[in-house]
């Protein structure tokens, strides 16, 4: 287990630690009601837009704070420090999250002379909220004597003839990454073998626009096997009631003969949480609502990006993001000239419109040599659509689209992995964030308001 650097301060006394990654020229980024019937996908992309220019000037206006985060590693480590820190740095740096041992209580290491060791354990960062919370999952896996002395560390093969868990025990987090507060969620149906559900998002909601959030939710949605129809289960997490729910027999939007392979982590946007298949669309549903409702929005037609065999392979070179306040599909191809496209969903939620497109072949900025292999999706900028972070091996690369130029680079400590959709993980910190505490249940709520109350006050808000 690795140690705390030197430098290390909990994030809860100094908000913004060291930078890990020295970048040359940064680029400058300058809730629904259970009971109401679900609402056109239209009017919740609609009022997702409206309110986005305020958002964003809120975030942006911080004095001395870095308005978001581009999170890459999260590490266990041995500290007796009584929260997690977050060694934030400005963008195209990457910032790191570290969690005391002591706050996981992981099951006890095998005994000596067992012939159970464990094999691996620690953390990933799974998913973020549009306002900052972070969900993350703590694996441990353990094994046979047999495996280890025998077979090597390398192949799913020699796990199984050692008799090794092929399912780790899996615990989730939720993190507030300012104030290094920390909450663990209950394991599902009392068991940690949840690796099957491993695709879970988190969801929001607030009675006051752009204010701590009030309540959260925690979701994953699967293919519903069982009914042997066309349907979705839902298990989510809702922090008002502190229990886990399974909601099943949810009607699928896919059209017939199509299936879904969820190969991103789940995206926050218009109250609801988005599922994506890069090979073809995404699914979206409110967790929050006693019965969701499945939408299906299907990704531009327009791809320039070739078709893949794998799908994980295929997430290298697509992202679906937020940014100002709207949705976004971004690309690049794997041919030269290496064209990145990007599209914004319009406000029906119907369609895509192209945005931005650049070949990055001929771009340059300072050390970096110019795209001699693929550039693959990093983060989209979450307050600025005209900016792209790109990876090149263990490169970091900002790209200004409208101005078709690389505005910095910083480098991270080891290329990511080229499965588990991306190592590289955007996080809006909005200036409230380091004093507010995580939702839980039992906590006096505000009555929930219904997306009609909340549309007629952004309609107010427009006319004054």
């Amino acid at each position: 287990m690795s140690s705390i650097p030197s430098h290390q301060i909990p994030a809860s006394e100094n908000p913004t630690p060291p930078a890990v990654a020295t970048s040359q020229s940064p680029p400058g980024t300058s809730p629904s009601d259970p009971s109401a019937p679900p609402m056109p996908l239209r009017r919740l992309v609609g009022f997702s837009a409206a309110v986005s220019g305020r958002l964003r000037r809120g975030l942006s206006t911080a004095a001395a704070h870095h308005p978001w985060a581009m999170i890459h590693h999260t590490e266990l480590v041995d500290s007796p420090a009584p929260r997690a820190s977050l060694q934030l740095a400005a963008p195209p740096c990457a910032s790191h999250v570290l969690v005391p041992a002591h706050l996981v209580d992981a099951p006890p290491l095998p005994a000596p002379g067992s012939d159970t060791v464990r094999l691996g354990y620690g953390f990933m960062l799974r998913a973020a909220s549009a306002d900052g919370l972070l969900l993350l999952r703590f694996s441990d896996l353990r094994g046979t004597v047999p495996f280890v002395t025998r077979h090597g560390f390398d192949t799913a093969r020699a796990l199984a003839l050692a008799g090794a868990h092929m399912e780790p025990d899996i615990t989730l987090f939720v993190l507030n990454p300012l104030s290094g507060k920390m909450v663990r969620l209950p394991d599902i149906d009392g068991t940690t073998n949840t690796l099957r559900c491993s695709v879970f998002g988190i969801l929001t909601q607030s009675e006051r626009p752009h204010r701590p959030p009030d309540r959260y939710a925690v979701s994953v949605l699967n293919k519903d096997d069982d009914s042997g129809r066309r349907m979705f289960v839902m298990r989510r997490f809702l922090s008002e009631t502190g229990k886990w729910e399974k909601v099943v027999a949810l009607p699928s939007p896919l059209p017939l003969g199509h299936q879904m392979e969820i190969n991103q982590e789940p995206v926050a946007f218009a109250g609801r949480l988005w599922w994506v298949d890069v090979s073809w669309g995404a699914i979206s549903a409110d967790p929050f609502s006693d019965r969701p409702d499945l939408s299906f929005v299907e990704l531009p037609r327009e791809s320039v990006t070739e078709p893949m065999e794998s799908t994980l392979g295929l997430s290298r070179y697509r992202r679906i993001g937020v940014s100002e306040g709207r949705l976004r599909y971004a690309e690049v191809s794997q041919q030269e000239p290496f064209l990145l496209s990007s599209f914004v969903l319009d406000d029906g939620g119907n369609g895509w419109t192209l945005e931005h497109q650049v070949a990055l072949s001929g771009l340059w900025v300072g050390e970096c040599l110019p795209c001699q292999e693929i550039p693959r999706i990093g983060v989209i900028d979450p307050l600025n659509a005209s900016v792209m972070h790109m990876t090149i091996r263990n490169l970091v690369l900002a790209v200004d689209m409208d101005k078709e130029k690389a505005l910095g680079f910083s480098k991270t400590c080891c290329d990511g992995p080229d499965i588990l959709f991306g190592f590289l993980k955007p996080c809006v910190l909005p200036q409230w964030l380091g004093s507010c505490r995580i939702p839980s249940a039992g906590k006096e709520n505000a009555r929930s308001k219904t997306l009609s109350d909340i549309l007629v006050r952004v309609d107010k808000d427009r006319k004054n």
